[in-house]
C-alpha cells in the first residue's frame, strides 16, 4: 500500500535542475485529463488561474485549454449572443462576463461632480442633493439637479483602459447596455445622447432621442431611460455619454430635471435580466 501510494506523488531529484526541483519526466499528480478538467470546474476560477495552472505543465495545460472555459461559461449560462460571433478565448470572454460592471464613474454624485466633465453649466448651475422621491433602488440617496438654463455634463469611457481589448471588442462586439434615471421637479426638459466612437473619434453609431418634456406633476416617480447598442461593427474603442436638461419655467434654483444611477456596462453574454428599451 505504501509503494502504491509513493509512486503516485512528484519525485524529487538528488541534484535538482537550475529550471526545478521536480523530475519533468513524472506529473505532480498523475490525474486522467477528464478528471482534472471536472475538479477545475469545480473549484473557483480565479484559483485555477492563479494557483492551479503553476502545478505543473500538465495541469497548466488543462487550464489553458478552451474546452474547460466554454464548458465553465455553459455550466455558469453565460451563452452566446449570437452563435457567429464565437469568442477565440473563452477564458478572456468568461472573466468579461464575471466582471461585468456599471463603467461610468459617480453615477449617483455621491462623490459631487467628480468624475463628469461639465459641458455646460447654465442658470445656477449643476448641484447634487437628496433625491425628492424614493428611487426604486433603495440604495440611491443622491442624485444631480439642473437649473434654470441647459445643464449638461459627460463622460469618456475608453474601452481598452477599463481592460477591454481590441480583438475582443472586434470579434464578440458584446451588447453595450445604456440605463439613466430622471425625473422632474417642475416643468423640466430631459436630454441624453451616447455614441460609439472609432480610435480616430469617428461615430460608429449614436443614440440621441429627441428632448423629453416633462410636467411637474410626476415629480414623485423616476423614469428610466434604456438603450442597448448592438451589431455595432469593428473598430470601437470609446464610448461617449452626454445628459442633462433644464427647468421649462426659469425659476431661480435647481427646479430642473433630476438624474441618477447612471450606468453603461458590456453584456458579453445573454443578458439575464428582463428589461425595455426605449422606442422613442
Amino acid at each position: 500500500m505504501g509503494e502504491a501510494l509513493s509512486s503516485t506523488l512528484p519525485v524529487r531529484q538528488n541534484s535538482p535542475s537550475p529550471d526545478s526541483g521536480w523530475d519533468s519526466t513524472e506529473h505532480a499528480f498523475n490525474v486522467p485529463l477528464d478528471i482534472l478538467e471536472e475538479i477545475f470546474l469545480n473549484l473557483p476560477a480565479h484559483l485555477v488561474v492563479c494557483v492551479c495552472r503553476l502545478v505543473c505543465h500538465h495541469w497548466k495545460d488543462v487550464a489553458d485549454n478552451e474546452s474547460l472555459w466554454r464548458q465553465r461559461c455553459r455550466r455558469e449560462g453565460y451563452n452566446l449572443h449570437e452563435s457567429s460571433k464565437v469568442p477565440s478565448d473563452w477564458r478572456f470572454f468568461y472573466f468579461m462576463c464575471k466582471k461585468r460592471r456599471n463603467l461610468i464613474k459617480n453615477p449617483r454624485g455621491e462623490d459631487e461632480l467628480q468624475g463628469w466633465t461639465i459641458v455646460r453649466n447654465g442658470g445656477d448651475g449643476w448641484r447634487v442633493e437628496k433625491p425628492m422621491a424614493p428611487h426604486p433602488n433603495t440604495q440611491v440617496q443622491t442624485n444631480f439637479v439642473t437649473s434654470f438654463r441647459t445643464c449638461t455634463k459627460s463622460q469618456l469611457i475608453d474601452l481598452v483602459k477599463e481592460g477591454y481589448s481590441q480583438a475582443f471588442m472586434d470579434e464578440v462586439q458584446p451588447h453595450i447596455k445604456v440605463s439613466d434615471w430622471y425625473a422632474p421637479r417642475c416643468n423640466c426638459e430631459y436630454n441624453m445622447s451616447v455614441k460609439l466612437l472609432h480610435s480616430n473619434n469617428r461615430v460608429i453609431q449614436e443614440f440621441t432621442p429627441k428632448t423629453i418634456h416633462l410636467p411637474e406633476q410626476e415629480n414623485d416617480r423616476w423614469k428610466q431611460m434604456i438603450h442597448v447598442f448592438k451589431d455595432y461593427g469593428p473598430g470601437i474603442r470609446y464610448v461617449h455619454f452626454e445628459h442633462g436638461g433644464k427647468d421649462s419655467v426659469f425659476w431661480a434654483g435647481w427646479y430642473g430635471i433630476r438624474l441618477t444611477e447612471t450606468s453603461i456596462e458590456l453584456c458579453p453574454a445573454l443578458d439575464k435580466q428582463n428589461y425595455e428599451p426605449y422606442s422613442g
